[in-house]
């Protein structure tokens, strides 16, 4: 019978060494491993933990067995849309007189995501005189020996477009081969991100860098710090693309959010504070800010929201029928009772055409979400509740929709992440957002259905 003492100081090690951290629920994982790794060495479990202090070839074989390595070719494709059309004509605009480019991809994985942005700063670049140099990140030596190999199995590129697959891929005995082009470009470098490389984050020498759905599973200092290093080896006015489960709230030194293609990232700012001594630095840490204060809405006709209160859902959409709806929340009211009566079709165009006038609309973006995937485009709805959870970060509604959603898919850890936030967020929930967004439930009912959730997910937030 193994102690917690022994998966406590595993846990420890594993948060001190690579910068990983684990929910409570990862504890029958980590406790497995630690009998095999232990076993394979032939020695104690203390022993074996005295031991892993050191040894980086065991941190190697822990990486391969506990790392996360699920990614495509394209993936969240509204970022590489956004990189395409916004980020990288600015950095070729910016770089014309060089004509170099660098771009890094921190947790690459198996090589998809570095692969993919080789794939588009080539169709992007001007003229073929460009140098263009991706670097792929990664702690995981199995998942770099797979993307040094860079054949890919058809589900790999299950988005990527048709074009795309023929221009820059090879058929090859049942794989896809990426492109020797984009292959010459492309290499990769084996890294733990809780260790320091002066090199490799040099300031000022990268024009984008993309870390998606990694910070999530760093400590807070380790992912502090790591933001801090690549803000700072960003040149002015590169980018960083983040996932859309990472937040560095709305103010990240160094960095201005931006918005496009339906989808967040960040431009370095011009000039940086003065470097402080690394050996003493406190990061700054990229976990969501405290919700500020939502602004208030702009009120819907009292006879409506009464009705809606009542949940008197077909008079209250009789009624907005009947209203002129030339204020944009009449707009959205009436969009709301569109879908709340299966209408989703015409709710969509309702609130797309909000979208259109104002892509910030937090309550657009979610009711958007609604639509989608009542109409089965779950992918993309939840892109649309991130967006409006990261707009208004006191904004419950979506918050537990991707709770709900991530517990359908079997990711128990982001299920009970996002719904611990949406709990505590629906204390403070506008009454009305309650009538419009909680589908007939009322607070009391949506708490203690958030609650039964969190708990049937068996994870420590």
């Amino acid at each position: 019978m193994i102690g917690t003492s022994d998966v406590s100081r595993f846990r420890s090690l594993l948060a001190g060494r690579m910068g990983w951290t684990f929910a409570d629920n990862d504890v029958p994982h980590l406790t497995q491993e630690l009998l095999r790794r232990a076993h394979a060495h032939g020695v104690d479990r203390e022993t074996y933990l005295g031991r892993l202090t050191d040894d980086h070839a065991e941190l190697a074989v822990l990486a391969e067995d506990l790392s996360i390595t699920e990614t495509y070719f394209f993936r969240h494709g509204e970022q590489f849309r956004a990189l395409a059309d916004v980020a990288l004509p600015e950095r070729m605009a910016a770089r014309a007189d060089q004509r170099v480019l660098r771009l890094l991809s921190v947790g690459c994985s198996s090589g998809e995501e570095a692969y993919t942005l080789g794939i588009i700063a080539r169709q992007v670049q001007p003229d073929p005189g460009w140098i263009v140099s991706v670097l792929g990140l990664d702690a995981n030596p199995a998942m770099l020996r797979k993307a040094d190999q860079a054949r890919y199995s058809a589900w790999s590129l299950r988005e990527t477009p048709d074009a795309v697959r023929e221009r820059w891929f090879r058929a090859h005995d049942g794989t896809y081969e990426v492109d020797p082009a984009v292959r010459a470009c492309t290499r990769f470098r084996r890294h733990n991100v809780a260790e320091d490389d002066p090199d490799l984050y040099r300031p000022e020498q990268y024009d984008v860098i993309f870390c998606r759905n990694l910070l999530m599973y760093l400590t807070p200092e380790v992912a502090g710090t790591l933001v801090a290093r690549m803000t700072r080896s960003l040149m002015p006015g590169g980018f960083l693309f983040l996932g859309h489960t990472d937040s560095l709230g709305s103010g990240p030194e160094g960095l201005e959010p931006m918005h496009s293609h339906s989808s967040f990232f960040y431009r370095r700012v011009a000039t940086l504070p003065a470097a402080r001594d690394p050996r003493v630095e406190i990061p700054r840490v990229p976990r969501i800010d405290r919700p500020a204060p939502a602004p208030v809405p702009a009120r819907a006709p009292e006879r409506i929201l009464t009705l809606l209160h009542q949940e008197r859902f077909a008079e209250a959409l009789a009624e907005s029928e009947r209203a002129a709806r030339t204020d944009p929340q009449d707009q959205l009211v009436h969009a709301v009772l569109l879908a709340q009566a299966g209408r989703l079709a015409d709710a969509e165009m309702e609130v797309r055409a909000r979208l259109d006038a104002n892509g910030l609309d937090a309550d657009a973006h979610h009711l958007l979400g609604v639509c989608l995937e009542g109409g089965a485009a779950v992918d993309v709805a939840i892109g649309h509740y991130r967006l409006a959870a990261y707009l208004d970060p006191a904004f419950a509604m979506p918050r537990l929709r991707l709770g709900l959603l991530s517990r359908r898919r079997g990711d128990h850890r982001a299920a009970a992440v996002e719904l611990d936030r949406a709990l505590h967020l629906l204390r403070e929930e506008q009454d009305d957002r309650i009538a419009l967004f909680g589908g007939g439930f009322g607070r009391i009912a949506l708490t203690t259905l958030c609650r039964t959730e969190l708990d049937a997910t068996g994870a420590t937030p």
